[in-house]
Order: C-alpha cells, then sequence, then structure tokens
C-alpha cells in the first residue's frame, strides 16, 4: 500500500482539508485512547479519503465522504459502514466497524471510524516480486472469498432492504445512465454505444437472470487485504458501491483486469500469465464457479456492462479533477482511461472469444 508521510499534531501537517484538532477531540470523547493522535493519508484509491488515525493504544482508519459536489448516491459511506458492521458475523472478513458520523460539524463531510486490520494490499495485479506459486495462491484466494460473498443470504444478515430484488442490471442501467449525464464533461461516444446495446439486450425475465445476492460493486484485488503472510484474504475494502444484486455483475468486474492492458489501471492482458503464476480467465473463472456452486456463467453482456461502469466512473474522476475535488492526485490522468475502458466494453460485445493471454 502506497502511504503518505505521517505527521503528528505538534509537526507542520499538509492540508488534511478538516482541521485534525477537531478530529481528535471527536474521537477522544467516544473511545478510549491514549497518547498523541498520528495521521497518515493513505493514497492510491479514486473515491473516499482515507485516513490512518492512530494513537498510543488504538490503530484506526478513518473513511471520509469528498468535500465539494459529488454525484448523487456516491460516496456514500454509511452504506459502507452498515454493511461491514453487519458482515462482522459472517464469514467474510471485513475490518470491525466503531462509529459513523453523518454530520458535517466535525471534518466537514460524513465520515466513518474502522479498526485498522493488519496485512497486505496489493496495488500492482502483477504481484512483482513474488513466486509463481504465491501468485496463483492469492489469485485462487481472491475467487474463494468472492465464492464465500455470494453465498451469503442478505436476509439473515439484516439487509433484506439493502438493495430492491429483481431487475438488478435493468435498474443499474438507470442509474450508470444517469451517472453519465451528471458527471459528462466531454463527448465518449464508447459509452453512449455501450449504453445503447446493454438497453436492447437486457437479461431475459427469469429466475436466474435476476437472482438476487450481497454484491461487492468493487471486488479487485487492491480492495482486498491479505494476511501478512499467508495467501489468505483477511479484510474485504471499500464498500461503497454494495448493492444487492446479481452475483455475474461482481464476477465480470473482478475479471476486467484480464482485458485491459497494464496501463489500462493496472490490467494484466499481454502479460505472461503462465511464467508469472497467474491463473488465465478460463481458470480463475472456472475456479470461481465450482467455489461458488454456479451454473450460471458470466456473458458478453455482464463485461460490456462491467467497463461501462469502469468507464463511468472514470469520467467522473476526470469531472472532480476538473473541479478540484478529486480524492487523488493522479485522478487528471486515470481520469482520461475513460474512452479506453468503454472501448473494451465494446470489444467484449463485438469479439467475445479473442484469446487474452496473447499479448498485443
Amino acid at each position: 500500500m502506497s502511504l503518505g508521510l505521517a505527521a503528528s499534531l505538534t509537526t507542520p501537517v499538509p492540508d488534511w482539508g478538516f482541521e485534525p484538532a477537531r478530529l481528535e477531540a471527536f474521537l477522544r470523547q467516544r473511545l478510549h485512547l491514549q497518547g498523541p493522535m498520528q495521521l497518515q493519508a493513505i493514497s492510491g484509491g479514486q473515491s473516499n479519503p482515507t485516513f490512518f488515525v492512530s494513537f498510543d493504544n488504538r490503530r484506526l482508519v478513518l473513511r471520509k465522504k469528498p468535500a465539494g459536489a459529488v454525484l448523487p448516491s456516491a460516496h456514500a459511506v454509511d452504506r459502507e459502514f452498515r454493511v461491514m458492521q453487519a458482515l462482522a458475523a459472517s464469514a467474510l472478513p471485513v475490518p470491525p466497524m466503531l462509529l459513523l458520523h453523518q454530520e458535517p460539524d466535525v471534518l466537514g463531510t460524513a465520515f466513518y471510524v474502522m479498526e485498522r486490520v493488519e496485512g497486505r494490499v496489493f496495488n500492482d495485479n502483477a504481484l512483482p516480486g513474488m513466486a509463481p506459486e504465491q501468485r496463483r495462491a492469492i489469485y485462487l484466494a481472491m475467487a474463494d472469498t468472492l465464492a464465500v460473498l455470494h453465498s451469503l443470504d442478505p436476509e439473515a444478515l439484516g439487509l433484506a432492504s439493502f438493495g430492491k430484488p429483481g431487475n438488478y442490471f435493468e435498474r443499474q442501467l438507470g442509474r450508470w445512465t444517469q451517472q453519465w449525464a451528471l458527471s459528462k464533461t466531454r463527448e465518449n461516444p464508447a459509452i453512449d454505444e455501450l449504453l445503447t446495446w446493454l438497453a436492447a439486450h437486457l437479461p431475459a425475465d427469469t429466475d436466474t437472470d435476476h437472482e438476487t445476492r450481497l454484491t461487492h460493486g468493487d471486488f479487485k484485488l487492491n480492495n482486498l487485504m491479505f494476511h501478512p503472510t499467508e495467501p489468505r484474504v483477511v479484510a474485504v475494502l471499500d464498500w461503497e458501491l454494495s448493492t444487492l444484486g446479481h452475483p455475474l455483475a461482481d464476477v465480470a468486474f473482478n475479471t476486467a483486469a484480464w482485458r485491459s492492458l497494464p496501463e489500462e489501471y493496472g490490467g494484466i492482458r499481454g502479460l505472461d500469465l503462465q511464467a508469472l503464476g497467474i491463473p488465465s480467465e478460463a481458470e480463475y473463472l472456472a475456479h470461481y464457479y465450482r467455489a461458488a456452486g454456479r451454473s450460471q456463467h458470466a456473458q458478453p453482456f455482464h463485461w460490456a456492462f462491467a467497463f461501462l461502469r469502469w468507464a463511468v466512473i472514470f469520467e467522473g474522476i476526470a469531472a472532480r479533477a476538473a473541479a478540484g475535488t478529486a480524492a487523488s492526485a493522479n485522478a487528471a490522468e486515470v481520469g482520461r482511461l475513460g474512452p479506453a475502458l468503454a472501448r473494451r466494453g465494446l470489444e467484449a460485445i463485438h469479439t467475445p472469444t479473442l484469446t487474452l493471454e496473447t499479448p498485443e
């Protein structure tokens, strides 16, 4: 994980976007804390600003909604808090939740605080410096964790109202059409083409096509924390886009890395996966399907939808960069990926049998 420099309140600190002293006073009123507060900005994400908040006796993580105007339903830290709190007693590992504060009086936006889990976060999908067998084990652990997520019963978790049952793709297509309209700062014909195609190819009205499970919405390698030394997931992070939805939406999004290049936000397409020890997309999917007991498999529609979401997300990042409210310093650069990833969505439609392991 790429981290900013730690800074105590007694030394010059960056512009956090809020008053650290106010945060410290708030936390001391609600938690038993000892010693001075140390803040550490966690870089690398394009979503909700995240910070390590450390005391002599507690190591915490704070996630807040970005400052400035944001798209409706985006950056919903309250939903993140709710779903992880509900998952605490499940077979899926998540950090312990401590408190949620939805008023702007402390940090200017809503935020929540959770316990810090110790482990490794991998921001490079190629997993440099590892042995092939380690890479393979990490990727298969990711597939197993996704299968565990999709095995959970939302009603038993108290999440029956976390989203609407059925018609997931129809509703989501409407949502992302609206998000595109609201975040649009330039033309992106590939997004428009994807929206038109997806609307014309919505899944049939059958029980399997409208299966409803808890979905993460952003399930990828760098949103998982692994044990410090073992290829085992110890926490699933970044639940901002979670809802009740169709498991194959998660599956397609999770495997988008196999269909995009390293310069397209860290894809693994074109790499020598066999030499690296990383499973091919087909092998990875087969492992997930077995672990999940799933007979219905992802289709071109699901990858087209996944890349549509990616493209609109990156267009939103570009819009926030232009407005000066982006969470990451490289938001302007990352925002240029909107057109590239939308074209990958069209590729999923028009070339569904491409050989993904062959370098371009």
